[in-house]
């Protein structure tokens, strides 16, 4: 189990775009399952939407790429502090099913398909409880900071 504080040292992101609240389970170079609890409180359910608050699905797969960053730093022993940066760089098979809404726990899970050249690829899944919510394949590339 990946923490909080541990997770910060592995991703750039800080508040309110940190989207990884904990990771569960972690098999290096490849499969990781965390999840991002979500609240009331979340700055973009003042506008999304104002009488219905629903989590933007570019928020759902920004949590699995950045459940895949983790993954990806985990796996080559860096961290952004060492001068390394884990880009989102695109997502094929994109798809969503329901909506993600103020006190859901939205699980993200995401295995390593391949790595070439700095590139790697995601098989990802986004659920809630026994709910689908979203799959993709997630692209991230690893470049000097």
């Amino acid at each position: 189990m990946i923490d909080i504080e541990k997770i910060k040292t592995l991703l750039p992101h800080r508040y309110p775009f940190l989207l990884v609240d904990r990771v569960e389970e972690l098999e290096e170079h490849k499969y990781i399952k965390a999840y991002k609890n979500i609240t009331n409180s979340e700055p973009y359910f003042l506008g999304h939407f104002p009488n219905r608050s629903v989590m933007p699905g570019v928020l759902i797969l920004e949590a699995l790429a950045q459940a895949s960053g983790v993954l990806g730093f985990v796996s080559m022993n860096k961290t952004p502090e060492e001068g390394s940066m884990y880009y989102f760089v695109g997502a094929d098979k994109l798809r969503f099913k329901n909506p993600v809404i103020p006190g859901d726990k939205l699980t993200l899970e995401s295995t390593k398909i391949s790595e070439k050249a700095g590139i790697w690829k995601f098989d990802c899944k986004a659920s809630v409880g026994d709910k689908f919510i979203c799959s993709a394949i997630v692209l991230c590339a690893d470049r000097p900071k």
